[in-house]
């Protein structure tokens, strides 16, 4: 039996099944969310339940449990109607059920606002046009045909009012300047200004009535629906987002009604309090978030390790930054978070807003939270995990390595760089993956240093300087915390936060798997036989 302890093999078990643990726990969580996510944009049907009291109840069917007061199985209903219902969700138990049936005419809609209604449609009228079609849901059709037309050209529109905007928001940035520096030396100028601005606003108010006729005009053509309980509701079909009959949708046309949500997933914007539409302003803010703070922790990283590794000698001073390095690899984020704020927004940023944009004064520019000041927030939170990777790298390396080069007449400098960074270039790489990873999912310190709710802009746009690293901006992890914790409707606003997470995931996950690619890529061609 000592034998036995003493060769080790009950660690290496105790190790491998430690690992089989932590594995299945890991893909349990990921089929969980995944689970939970991707069914969520699957058009279910709307069953409709005839109770043994006379009423009835049209929805999807949720889930299933047993009732905890009487012991009986009850199900939990979708029946949507928020404004009409007050909640979008009711229990009703198995024994009260008289009849169920899946009526091919219930409609299900998805509104801008209020969330979706589930019924059946009765009229549409439209007020000065003629709908051609016989029956009331190809007039529905013909409408929402024609009110998609008519809402593109509210686009173009809206595009014009808002490149006019930030015509006008320029010009007033540049007034404000003329006048902090010398008014009277400036009024030529000024003047010219003046009068451009208050044109293109002329413009953009003209702009402005064009498009809210346009909007009054189709904001005429609606339908009338009635709910299971009888209940008459008229929308207008400018409010309706989407519309599905689930209950005689094919096959082919459920999958085709899925990819259309997963777009809309991609490349949409929130709405309904970030709980319905899109995520593509989260999607956007934590990418470009993740790799601004690549660019800024990789090079201070491999720097600060190379010092320390090649050139630092080996004194009190170098064991004391050694310890500094592993001790903030361990402090809590929000304590990076209260750091950011105070050295890059209120030190660094007030200080520029000072000397570069004292006209804006008191608004704040660069003396705020934006994107910006969050990726350097992360990037000193993961350049402890950097530099502690790559030195352990450049150790790796066998000192006989060194003294080849070295005995060949390259300088010190030469073998860094020709010799020793490309070898040691994979475990650059492991600590740029652990560090991405962990400021994907960092919610804490962005919560003070930049994130935000809704941003109604984003980071990168059309318009010049194009990098607007002084705006604030979206991130899935923060979408999470909101959408699951500070929703007035957490019922409903579950399923979202089950998508987002599977976003997050795959976005740690593709990121992380290019740079183990490119880690496997280095490895193999910079492995020699000394190793």
């Amino acid at each position: 039996m000592k034998l036995f302890w003493k060769t080790g093999e009950p660690y290496v078990l105790a190790t491998g099944a430690a690992l089989a643990i932590i594995l299945v726990m890991s893909l349990a969580l990921v089929g969980v969310v995944m689970s939970n996510g991707l069914g969520y944009f699957w058009p279910r049907a709307l069953v409709k339940f005839e109770l043994k009291d006379g009423t009835a109840a049209l929805g999807q069917v949720t889930q299933r449990e047993k009732n905890p007061i009487n012991g009986t199985r009850r199900i939990q209903l979708k029946v949507a109607n928020r404004d009409v219902f007050g909640q979008d969700f009711r229990w009703i138990d198995e024994n009260d059920i008289a009849s169920r049936s899946t009526p091919a005419d219930a409609v299900l809609l998805e509104r801008n606002e209020n969330g979706n209604y589930f019924g059946f449609l009765r009229d549409v009228s439209a007020e000065g046009l003629t709908l051609a079609a016989a029956t009331p849901y190809g007039k529905l059709q013909q409408g929402l045909k024609l009110v998609s037309d008519k809402q593109d050209e509210t686009l173009k529109i809206k595009k014009q009012m808002s490149n006019l905007n930030n015509t006008a928001e320029s010009l007033r940035l540049k007034l404000l300047k003329l006048e902090y520096r010398n008014r009277e030396k400036n009024s030529a100028e000024i003047g010219e200004m003046t009068a451009a601005r208050e044109k293109a606003l002329a413009e953009f108010t003209l702009l402005n009535e064009q498009y809210t006729a346009t909007q009054a005009g189709i904001s005429r053509i609606t339908a009338r629906f009635s709910d299971a309980a009888g209940g008459s509701k008229e929308i207008s079909l400018t409010e309706i987002v989407a519309l599905q009959r689930p209950n005689s949708m094919s096959f082919f046309a459920k999958c085709g009604a899925y990819l259309e949500r997963i777009r809309e997933l991609l490349l949409d914007d929130p709405r309904e309090s970030n709980t319905e539409g899109g995520l593509f302003p989260a999607i956007f803010g934590t990418v470009m978030m993740v790799l601004l703070m690549s660019i800024f922790s990789l090079p201070f990283g491999v720097i600060a390790a190379i010092y320390l590794r090649e050139y630092a000698r080996d004194g009190l001073m170098t064991r004391m930054v050694r310890i500094a390095v592993n001790n903030l690899a361990g402090v809590p984020s929000i304590v990076y978070g209260v750091f950011g704020l105070g050295f890059f927004v209120y030190g660094i940023g007030g200080s520029i807003d000072s000397l570069f944009f004292p006209e804006r004064l008191p608004t704040p520019t660069f003396g705020t939270g934006g994107i910006l000041w969050s990726s350097l927030t992360l990037a000193l939170l993961t350049v402890p995990v950097v530099i502690v990777a790559t030195e352990e790298s450049l150790a790796s390396i066998p000192k006989g390595i060194r003294e080849g080069s070295l005995a060949l007449g390259a300088t010190k400098f030469q073998t860094l760089t020709k010799i020793l960074l490309p070898m040691a270039t994979p475990g650059i790489m492991t600590g740029l993956i652990l560090s991405m990873a962990r400021a994907a999912g960092e919610v804490a310190p962005l919560m003070i240093v930049g994130v935000v709710k809704l941003a109604p802009t984003l980071p990168f746009d059309t318009n010049f300087p194009f990098f607007h690293m002084d705006r604030k901006f979206m991130h899935l992890g923060f979408h999470i915390y909101d959408v699951g914790f500070q929703s007035p409707n957490v019922e409903a606003a579950k399923p979202m936060v089950f998508v987002t997470t599977m976003l997050l995931l795959a976005i740690v996950i593709i990121a992380s798997s290019a740079a183990i690619y490119l880690r496997n890529r280095m490895r193999s061609k910079y492995t020699t036989s000394t190793f």
